[in-house]
C-alpha cells in the first residue's frame, strides 16, 4: 500500500495537519470490514524510515496534529513515537489526535504523559449496537453502554451504510454522538476487498436525513474514505 497519500491538511472543522503512518501489525486484526491492516509491517527499519519522511511534511501551522495508522497509537514503533515527540517540540504542536482500540482504554495515560500535550483520543466504535459491532463487524470492542466509552475516549468513529444495518440502529448512533460526546467522526462505508458490503439505499437515506451534520462543528462526516486527504 505504498501509493497511499500520507500527509494532508484539514481546514473545514478543527484545522489541523494529519499524517497516515505505518505501524506494526494490529493486535486485533480481525475487523471484518478493514483492509488497512495490509499497511501493517513487521519490518521496523522500513517503518521508521517511511514515517520519518512523512513527518518531515509537518509545519505546525495550526498547532494541531492528528496521527493515524492502520492499527492503534500503541502499535507505532518506539522510534516513531520519539520522532512524533520531536515534531511536537520543534513545530510547537499544542494538541494531538490519536486513535486507539477499546482494549487500550486503561493505558491512554501512558500516551498523555509521554507527549505532555493535550490529546484527543478517537476510537473506532463503528456502531453502539453491541451485536452488530462484535458479531458482524468483528470489532472486538466489548462494552454494554456508551457511557463506558465516554469514560475513556473523546471522539467515537461511527460507520454507516453497511448491509445489515438498520435505520433505527443508525438513528440511535447519531443520537448518542450528538448528545454525549464533544467530537465524533462518521464514515460512510466504501466497499473494499473484504466480505462486508455497502447498502447504497441506506447511504442515500443517511445523506438526506443527516446532511445537516456538515454544519455541526463537532462532527466530521467522511462521505468518501479519503475526505481527510489521506488514505
Amino acid at each position: 500500500m505504498e501509493d497511499l497519500v500520507r500527509y494532508s491538511k484539514i481546514t473545514e472543522k478543527c484545522e489541523r495537519e494529519i499524517v497516515l503512518l505505518k505501524a506494526k501489525p494490529c493486535f486485533w486484526g480481525k475487523c471484518a470490514f478493514c483492509d488497512y491492516i495490509l499497511d501493517n509491517s513487521s519490518d521496523e527499519k522500513s517503518i521508521d524510515e517511511l514515517n520519518d519522511e512523512i513527518l518531515k511534511n509537518v509545519t505546525g501551522e495550526f498547532g494541531v496534529l492528528e496521527v493515524i495508522d492502520s492499527a492503534s497509537v500503541f502499535e507505532l514503533t518506539e522510534h516513531t513515537k520519539k520522532s512524533i515527540k520531536k515534531v511536537v517540540e520543534e513545530k510547537n504542536i499544542k494538541h494531538l489526535f490519536f486513535e486507539a482500540h477499546y482494549i487500550y482504554k486503561d493505558r491512554l495515560d501512558e500516551i498523555r504523559e509521554y507527549f505532555n500535550v493535550p490529546i484527543t483520543f478517537k476510537i473506532g466504535i463503528e456502531t453502539f449496537d453491541n451485536d452488530f459491532r462484535n458479531n458482524v463487524l468483528k470489532k472486538g470492542a466489548y462494552f454494554e453502554d456508551y457511557r463506558e466509552v465516554e469514560k475513556y475516549f473523546d471522539s467515537p468513529c461511527i460507520m454507516v451504510g453497511i448491509k445489515g444495518q438498520s435505520k433505527e440502529m443508525i438513528d440511535r448512533d447519531m443520537e448518542i454522538i450528538q448528545n454525549h460526546f464533544e467530537r465524533a467522526t462518521v464514515n460512510i462505508f466504501e466497499e473494499n476487498n473484504t466480505s462486508i458490503k455497502r447498502d447504497d439505499e441506506l447511504v442515500k437515506w443517511f445523506v438526506n436525513k443527516y446532511y445537516y451534520l456538515k454544519e455541526d462543528p463537532r462532527i466530521e462526516v467522511l462521505f468518501e474514505i479519503t475526505d481527510f486527504g489521506v488514505g
